[in-house]
């Protein structure tokens, strides 16, 4: 049976919720393995490309932060939620605690800071675990 217009709003939306879950993820855990891999000798944390994308990715959550901007990845997300008449998420159980951990509630201005400060870190470990050059 075809999905109607509301659902397949709903399952998109749910797709991006994980990219976004993913991407959060990867640059939480991508610090944490660097300076884990350094002290194991894992030579994969200096790739250039890793490194770049990792230090990209958390950039643009600072500068939308400094600028006040809501994400990308939210706004396609509740646009979808909308569009299928889900204001809250009423979705699957995963979808439901995802959003949760997600979406903190804090005034604007602690994200700020709490981006700025793991940016900083991201930044520092270019300098502390130096990536390999490009080839």
């Amino acid at each position: 049976c075809p999905m109607d217009d509301a659902t397949l709003s709903l399952l998109a939306a749910d797709i991006i919720l994980y990219l976004h879950a993913a991407v959060v993820a990867f640059n939480i855990f991508g610090l944490i393995l660097i300076f884990v891999g350094k002290g194991a000798g894992w030579s994969w944390i200096r790739n250039p490309w890793f490194r770049l994308v990792h230090l990209v990715t958390i950039a643009f959550v600072v500068l939308q932060a400094w600028l006040g901007a809501i994400c990308p990845l939210t706004i396609l997300e509740m646009t979808l939620r909308t569009r299928a008449g889900d204001a809250v998420y009423t979705g699957s159980f995963v979808a439901h605690w995802l959003a949760s951990a997600l979406y903190i509630e804090a005034p604007p201005w602690a994200f700020t800071v709490a981006y700025t400060a793991f940016g900083a870190l991201v930044v520092a470990s270019w300098f502390l675990v130096r990536p390999r050059r490009f080839r």
